[in-house]
């Protein structure tokens, strides 16, 4: 029986064209394709499990069944779509509305093409176009578990914490409004919160925590990824993976530390300042005064939080804040180039090349910003309202 491995894992990732040219995430990149995502993946990023979340586009299906047809691609052993060494996640991002609540996201994967097209399906005759991603789906938050869950699916509510469609982020102060918890397989952090932060809130003891990129450009594909023990990369691995089961398990959560998302502190749309105080109780700005603020995802836990300190449960893994290649200062393409033609893929630059190989390819002052990088010791400044944190040189 084969042992098991780790892989590096990230699950939410756009298309932003199918390869006839048509439109899928409005705001992703045009070679967002599945084609170009799966060779991003697996010969420039290192990443051995992908999910596409707009799979259930009809123009996606066609082609992964052209690139099947093709033999480009396979079936992946045990679920999803094999690309040199690289497996592809059919999965789909939802957006659900309740009465009396705003909107929320979730993704859905499938485990297999035929329940993906058979989801689709189901989804046209509830969105008003299901050929474009994140759509509203006119139906109740729990018949689409019951779908989702019916078809051998995973349910996963998408960066939960985040004040623009996340669930706990605008529409509920508890899962359990919207959804059967022991239906729900895992849950994603989004890109302004990690593990310590969500140990404020004890509904989510139960779960696997999931840190994914939610890319829209190939770049990003990676800059939020998961490490998962698995014997391959594969859908029912990591069904087991998000269960804990038979040794399978998430080893590690590597994400932006909050203070680089996005939406980490809470934004006064009056003056543009972020509050980046102990806490932001203030119902008004504390510079101008304006009550025009967009609550960040730290204060929204702080808001709805039932403990007074964050626990962390013993199967929760490390949570390391991994600062993306791309936030590094002075890191342009040049270089990033140059050190991929040495070490072969990202995840070797962040995690196996040391600092002396690092230097010698692209100079002591980068190599001590990756080392850095890879211990949390950057200097940082807060993000929010929609503007990312930045790594400050000292």
């Amino acid at each position: 029986m084969a042992e098991l491995q780790s892989i590096y894992c990230d699950l939410h990732v756009h298309i932003g064209r199918t390869s006839e040219g048509q439109a899928v995430k409005i705001s992703g990149s045009r070679d967002l394709t599945f084609a170009g995502i799966a060779k991003e993946a697996a010969e420039r990023k290192g990443i051995g499990l992908i999910g596409i979340i707009d799979s259930h586009a009809p123009g996606v299906l066609r082609d992964i069944r052209a690139a099947l047809d093709s033999g480009e691609m396979e079936l992946a052993a045990g679920g999803g779509i094999a690309y040199r060494g690289t497996t592809i996640l059919l999965g789909t991002e939802i957006e659900i509305r309740e009465p009396g609540r705003k909107e929320c996201h979730v993704l859905a994967f499938m485990p297999d093409l035929a329940a993906m097209e058979d989801f689709s399906k189901w989804m046209s005759a509830h969105m008003r176009n299901v050929n474009l991603s994140s759509q509203r789906l006119y139906a109740p938050s729990r018949v689409l578990q019951d779908e989702i869950t019916g078809r051998g699916g995973l349910l996963i509510p998408a960066h939960i914490f985040t004040p623009h469609k996340g669930l706990y982020g605008c529409a509920a102060e508890r899962m359990a409004e919207l959804f059967e918890l022991e239906r729900i397989a895992a849950v994603e952090l989004g890109l302004s919160a990690d593990s310590g932060m969500a140990g404020y809130l004890s509904e989510l003891d139960r779960y696997s925590f999931l840190t994914n990129s939610d890319a829209h450009s190939l770049g990003k594909i990676g800059r939020e990824y998961n490490v998962i023990e698995m014997r391959e990369p594969s859908f029912q691995e990591l069904k087991l993976a998000l269960q804990r089961a038979e040794g399978r398990r998430v080893s590690a959560n590597f994400g932006l530390n909050p203070r680089l998302g996005k939406y980490h502190r809470t934004y006064c749309a009056g003056c543009g300042s972020i509050i980046d105080e102990a806490y932001a109780t203030s119902e008004r700005c504390p510079y101008c005064g304006s009550p025009k603020l967009v609550q960040g995802v730290l204060d929204r836990i702080l808001h709805i939080a039932d403990r007074s300190q964050p626990q962390v449960p013993a199967h929760r893994p490390p949570y390391h804040y991994q600062v993306p290649l791309e936030f590094i200062p002075g890191l342009g393409k040049r270089k990033l180039n140059l050190l991929l033609e040495a070490f072969g893929t990202e995840m070797n630059i962040l995690h196996r090349a040391d600092e002396a190989g690092l230097a010698a390819v692209a100079g002591a002052e980068l190599a001590g910003l990756i080392a850095l990088a890879r211990t949390g010791k950057l200097a940082l400044s807060s993000g929010g309202g929609g503007t990312y944190g930045k790594v400050i040189r000292t």
